[in-house]
């Protein structure tokens, strides 16, 4: 399985709006980094979201921008602290995607990359940017994964 990680594009400040939603900036950059990966051939057949409302909107978006109608669901266990370690055994045995979407934050969406890639949550794989898009791939023996490629919105 093709495994797509994302953080949230730029969210106003709890100040601003307790719920924080994407702020124009970062509607703009999550639609940019999408419309750019679906040139590249990107399709998923599924979209998970931490429940938060930053994830939710940068997950609608993504997936409207890729032109494909996967389900966007929100999942528990994907929260800014949560430990990796469930998701990343979840992820070994899930076989209902070929290609899935996580929307997340960091720390959480950075160790998560970390843990999958090289073992380690806290070795730092990726640098990941608000509204950036990192795909992983299968390793050939299927386990763990590899970086395909990085797109963050600064790029594109």
């Amino acid at each position: 399985m093709d495994l797509y990680l994302m953080q949230h594009g730029q969210a106003t400040t709890e100040t601003e709006e307790p719920e924080r939603p994407l702020t124009d900036t970062g509607r703009a950059a999550v639609q940019r980094v999408a419309k750019r990966a679906r040139a590249a051939g990107v399709r998923i057949s599924g979209c998970l979201h931490s429940g938060k409302l930053r994830a939710e909107q940068t997950a609608q978006l993504l997936v409207r921008e890729i032109g494909v109608e996967p389900s966007v669901e929100a999942r528990p266990g994907l929260a800014p602290n949560d430990p990796v370690v469930p998701v990343a055994q979840w992820l070994r045995t899930e076989t209902e995607h070929q290609s899935l979407a996580l929307v997340g934050h960091m720390p959480f969406i950075g160790r998560l990359a970390s843990l999958l890639v090289v073992g380690d949550e806290q070795a730092q794989v990726v640098g990941f940017q608000m509204g950036g898009l990192v795909k992983l791939i299968p390793k050939v023996d299927r386990d763990g994964f590899s970086v395909a490629w990085a797109l963050p919105p600064d790029l594109v």
